[in-house]
């Protein structure tokens, strides 16, 4: 069964950093684009960055700049690297793996407890 842990969650100031990671068990890593969603208070969870098995990343217009996601294939792990955080920033932070069943990146497994980001102005 796949389990998507993340962490590296907490609280800063806004224009700080954070660097979240999500380690995930089972042997799709390497074959599935990864990706970072952030649900902010009382809205439903966004995609805010994707990776493909091969590198390629993508951005919300809202994060470009600032965040940066990569991944380690030898560790099953997904980064997100964010900096310039601003309060909108907010949220629990979650990673997924993409379902490959259409052009638009999709969730493929359950979700997991995700990590808390909480910037303050």
């Amino acid at each position: 069964q796949v389990q998507l842990v993340e962490s590296g969650g907490g609280l800063v100031q806004t224009g700080g950093s954070l660097r979240l990671s999500c380690a995930a068990s089972g042997s799709f890593f390497s074959f599935r684009a990864m990706g970072w969603y952030c649900q902010a208070p009382g809205k439903q969870r966004e995609l805010v960055a994707t990776i493909t098995e091969g590198g390629v990343t993508n951005y919300a217009d809202s994060v470009k700049g600032r965040f940066t996601i990569s991944r380690d294939n030898a560790k099953n792990t997904v980064y997100l690297q964010m900096s310039s955080l601003k309060p909108e920033d907010t949220g629990i932070y979650y990673c997924n793996a993409d379902s490959q069943k259409s052009g638009v990146f999709s969730p493929r497994y359950r979700w997991g407890q995700g990590t808390q980001v909480t910037v303050s102005s």
